[in-house]
C-alpha cells in the first residue's frame, strides 16, 4: 500500500482545485481518484456542445430521484460529472457567484467567517475577468471568465432592455458590487474553450511529480481506525487496492458522492447505516440531508423574425459551426448562448433576488433533444431560495448501488408561491415594448395558463432540475451539521469534505463558482496557511426592499 500526504476523491470543480493548489507545496505527496477519464473530447471543449456531456454515460452518472410528491411523482433527471474537471465538463459554464447576501447567511447559520467579507478575496484570487480586475473581480487567477460572443444576437439586449421597461434596474456586473437586475451573463469559456477546472487548475498541476491521477478507480470507502481517517479503499481495473494518508483524506466528490461515501464507511445517521446493512463507525445524522437544489422552466415564444438558433439546428448547419470551431475556436461553437440575464426579487419584503433568468436565442429543450418548428426564444426561469430539503441515503453496503435521492420539490408552499411569481413576472416582462418587433405567440405555458391552480399544475408537469445538487453535508457547528467551519468533518481526524455539500445553504445563482471559491478557501485552511485578509468591497442593494418589489 502506498502512503501520501493527502488522498483526493473526486476530480470535478473543487477536487481540481484542491490538486493544484495543495502541490504548490513541493513537500506534498497528492493523489487525486478520479472514477471517469479524460475530458478530451471535442463535445466536452466546445461549449455549444454543452447537452451532450451531461446526457452521456461516460462523462456523467445518470442518478434519477424517487418519485418526487409534490411534482406529479416524476422521477428528476441529476446528472453528476464522471470525467476530469467533474461537473465543470459537463455543465452550461455560466459563471454566477451568488449575492454577498447568501455568503452572509451562510455565516449566520454556523459557517463561521463564510460570510461575503471573506469569500469574496477568494472569487477574486480564482478567476482572470476579460475587463480587468477591480475590488469584485480578480485579474490573474486561473479561471477565464468572459461574456462568450458578447451578445451578438439582438434578443439579448432586447431581454435587457425589458428589463428595464419593467421597471427593473440594469446592472453591468451582477458579479460585482451589485447583483440585481439586468444585464450580460458570464461563462468559463477561454480562447473558444470551456474553461473548466481541468482546464484551468488540473493540467498545469499534473506537470509536477508529487501529484499522482488515478483515472477510473471508484472509491469504495474511507478506511477508519477509531475515529481517525487513515485512507481510501477503491476498485481500479477491477482490483480492490487501498492507500494510506499520512495528513488527510479529502471527499470532493459532489453532493451525492460524498455523503454517500461517508455512508458506504459507517459515517452517517445511524438508521439510515442500519437499513442499508452497514455497521455504524461514526453516529453523524446530518450525512445525506439538507439536500437543496434550485428548479427551472422555459418560457418560450414563438419570433417573428428568422434571427433564432433555432434555424441552425440541421445537420448541415451543425456541421459548419463545429467544423468553425474545431478550426478557428470561435463562431456559435465557442459560446453556451446565454449571454444575457436577469436577477429580481420575487415580492417586496424579499431582501436580495431569489430569482434567476437565463436568456436564450432559441426555443428547445436545455438537454437539446427537441426544438420547436419555425423559430422562437425562451428564458430559463426558477425560483432560487427554495425552502424545501431532501436527502442522499445508500440503500445497500454495495458501492455500486446508486444512493437513494429524494429532493422533495416544491413541498414548501412558499416555493410554489415563488414559482406562481415567476410566470406572472416574466410574461409581463416579455410582453413589454421592447419585445414588440420579435414576439409571438406564448408557446409556453400558454395564453391559457393564469389562475394560480393552472400555473400549479404547469409548473408540477414542466419543471426540470437546474442541476445544482447541494447543501447535503452541510458546513456548521449544530447537530444537523457534517462538517465545521474548517471544513474538517465533525469529530473524525483527518477527514474533510470540499465541495458544494457543504454548503449550509442554496445560493442565487449556478453553482460552479461559488464551489472553486469553496475549495480556494479550503486549500488554504488544509494548509494551515494565513487566509486571505477579508475584503471591504459594498454591496449595492435596494434600500427600499420592504416596501417595493422593484425600482419603479
Amino acid at each position: 500500500m502506498t502512503k501520501y500526504d493527502y488522498v483526493i476523491v473526486g476530480a470535478g470543480s473543487a477536487g481540481c482545485v484542491l490538486a493544484n493548489r495543495l502541490t504548490e507545496d513541493v513537500n506534498n505527496q497528492v493523489l487525486l481518484i478520479e472514477t471517469g477519464g479524460s475530458d478530451k473530447s471535442i463535445v466536452i471543449q466546445m461549449p455549444t456542445a454543452l447537452s451532450i456531456p451531461m446526457n452521456t454515460e461516460k462523462y456523467a452518472w445518470q442518478f434519477t430521484s424517487r418519485p418526487e410528491p409534490f411534482l406529479d411523482n416524476r422521477r428528476m433527471h441529476c446528472p453528476r460529472g464522471k470525467v476530469l474537471g467533474g461537473s465543470s465538463s459537463i455543465n452550461g459554464m455560466v459563471y454566477v457567484r451568488g449575492h454577498a447576501k447568501d455568503f452572509d447567511e451562510w455565516h449566520q447559520h454556523g459557517a463561521t467567517d463564510w460570510d461575503y467579507r471573506h469569500c469574496l478575496p477568494y472569487f477574486r484570487k480564482a478567476e482572470t475577468w476579460a475587463f480587468g480586475g477591480d475590488d469584485y473581480r480578480g485579474d490573474s487567477g486561473p479561471l477565464a471568465v468572459n461574456n462568450g460572443n458578447e451578445m451578438k444576437n439582438p434578443l439579448y439586449s432586447t431581454f435587457i432592455k425589458a428589463g428595464l421597461e419593467a421597471g427593473y434596474m440594469e446592472t453591468t456586473d451582477y458579479n460585482g458590487a451589485r447583483q440585481e437586475g439586468f444585464g450580460p451573463m458570464h461563462m468559463t469559456v477561454k480562447n473558444g474553450i470551456r474553461w473548466s477546472t481541468a482546464n484551468a487548475y488540473l493540467r498545469p498541476a499534473m506537470k509536477r511529480s508529487h501529484l499522482t491521477v488515478v483515472t477510473h478507480a471508484q472509491v469504495q470507502r474511507v478506511l477508519l481506525e477509531g475515529k481517525k481517517a487513515t485512507g481510501v479503499e477503491y476498485k481500479h481495473k477491477g482490483l480492490i487496492k487501498k492507500v494510506l494518508v499520512s495528513k488527510e483524506v479529502i471527499l470532493s466528490a459532489g453532493s451525492i458522492g460524498s455523503p454517500h461515501i461517508l455512508q458506504l464507511s459507517g459515517i452517517g445517521p445511524r438508521k439510515v447505516l442500519e437499513d442499508a446493512g452497514i455497521a455504524v463507525q461514526h453516529e453523524l445524522p446530518g450525512v445525506g440531508e439538507n439536500l437543496q437544489d434550485h428548479l427551472e422552466f422555459y418560457f418560450q415564444f414563438r419570433c417573428k423574425k428568422p434571427i433564432t438558433l433555432n434555424g441552425k439546428l440541421d445537420p448541415l448547419n451543425k456541421l459548419f459551426i463545429a467544423a468553425r470551431w474545431f478550426f478557428m475556436k470561435d463562431g456559435l461553437g465557442a459560446t453556451n448562448h446565454f449571454e444575457s440575464c436577469g436577477f429580481i426579487r420575487s415580492k417586496a419584503g424579499v431582501e436580495w433576488p431569489d430569482m434567476q433568468y437565463h436568456f436564450l436565442p432559441a426555443a428547445m429543450r436545455y438537454d437539446g433533444r427537441s426544438a420547436v418548428d419555425g423559430h422562437g426564444f425562451q428564458v430559463h426561469i426558477g425560483h432560487n431560495k427554495p425552502k424545501s430539503r431532501g436527502w442522499v441515503r445508500a440503500v445497500s453496503a454495495n458501492p455500486d448501488d446508486h444512493p437513494g435521492i429524494q429532493f422533495n420539490y416544491l413541498s414548501h408552499e412558499e416555493d410554489r408561491e415563488g414559482f406562481r411569481q415567476c410566470v406572472r413576472l416574466t410574461r409581463e416582462i416579455i410582453n413589454q415594448p421592447a419585445f414588440d418587433e420579435y414576439r409571438g405567440s406564448e408557446i409556453q405555458p400558454g395564453e391559457s395558463v393564469q389562475t394560480d391552480e393552472e400555473i400549479n399544475s404547469f409548473v408540477r408537469e414542466s419543471v426540470e432540475s437546474a442541476y445544482h445538487p447541494s447543501c447535503s453535508c452541510k458546513m456548521g457547528m449544530d447537530d444537523m451539521a457534517v462538517v465545521d467551519p474548517q471544513t474538517r468533518v465533525r469529530g473524525l481526524e483527518g477527514l474533510r469534505v470540499v465541495d458544494s455539500s457543504l454548503f449550509p445553504i442554496i445560493p442565487n445563482g449556478n453553482l460552479n463558482a461559488p464551489t472553486i471559491m469553496v475549495a480556494e478557501r479550503a486549500a488554504d485552511l488544509i494548509r494551515g496557511a494565513d487566509t486571505l485578509p477579508p475584503s471591504s468591497a459594498q454591496v449595492n442593494m435596494d434600500t427600499q426592499w420592504r416596501e417595493r418589489q422593484r425600482t419603479y
